[in-house]
């Protein structure tokens, strides 16, 4: 059964700006560890792969934090929640601390989509309760 829909869209230039003004603390304020390390990378080979990495999640973790019906209250955290990328591609959500306890003890399950174009990022999540067997 569906606990709740989110979706986000993301100005871009919005993200590049913050990042220029602010640096890496930007995305290490809103990126988990294991993100960071694909920010990284994405960054290094060019920067743009690098902020586009960044808006999408950041779009993701809007719309996640908006269909779990917190908004960005505890435990909803940025690093608290990460998209990675299976090697398909698939973007998984991936929950750490107190919010991961917090997401298991509902029994939900959550699936996101990311998209970017041009000068806008946008997401959609779907969590739903999971059906006992």
């Amino acid at each position: 059964m569906v606990y709740g829909i989110g979706t986000d869209i993301c100005d871009i230039r919005r993200i590049s700006a913050t990042l220029g003004r602010r640096g890496d603390r930007f995305a290490e304020r809103v990126l988990g560890p294991r993100e960071l390390e694909v920010f990284r990378y994405r960054r290094g080979k060019l920067e743009d792969r690098g902020v586009r990495f960044l808006a999408t999640r950041f779009s993701a973790k809007e719309a996640f934090s908006k269909a779990i019906g917190l908004g960005l209250r505890m435990p909803m955290t940025w690093r608290g929640c990460e998209i990675l990328n299976l090697p398909s591609g698939k973007p998984e959500i991936h929950l750490n601390g107190v919010l991961a306890e917090w997401f298991a003890a509902r029994g939900l399950s959550a699936h996101v989509t990311v998209t970017d174009e041009a000068d806008y990022a946008a997401s959609f999540v779907v969590v739903e309760t999971r059906s006992e067997k």
